[in-house]
């Protein structure tokens, strides 16, 4: 295979209604094109992803979507402002403080969005 021209993520939504709102009013993105049983999403720093509408939207039950971020702290309080709950854990090796979980070189918290879905945002550690 060829190198890809850009990779992104694609997302399932049992209630795209719902989805967008979701999306608009907790995360504060707007969909920048949107089709029969689909929006999308991008952004300045290059990120796409795409909602779908399925039946089977919430059945995963891993990380579906990742997001890097300079400052962790400030956007889970930003977010926990807007009503976002972020997940708690306690597996082996990984557990969460306040949300917030040290991985390897990376502080990660996790959320789900009104579709079930598991997204991830990261900050890397400097070394």
């Amino acid at each position: 295979m060829r190198d890809p021209l850009s990779i992104y993520t694609v997302l399932p939504a049992t209630d795209l209604g719902r989805a967008r709102a979701f999306y608009r009013d907790k995360l504060g993105l707007e969909a920048t094109m949107e089709k029969p049983g689909m929006l999308a999403y991008s952004g300045p720093s290059g990120y796409i992803f795409q909602l779908y509408e399925t039946a089977t939207a919430g059945t995963a039950q891993n990380t579906q979507m990742g997001w890097s971020t300079s400052d962790l702290d400030a956007d889970v309080d930003e977010l926990r402002q807007r009503g976002v709950v972020f997940e708690e854990y306690d597996l082996p090796g990984l557990r969460t403080e306040n949300g917030i979980a040290f991985v390897g070189t990376e502080r990660s918290a996790w959320f789900k969005d009104t579709e079930g879905n598991t997204i991830c945002l990261s900050q890397t550690i400097a070394q």
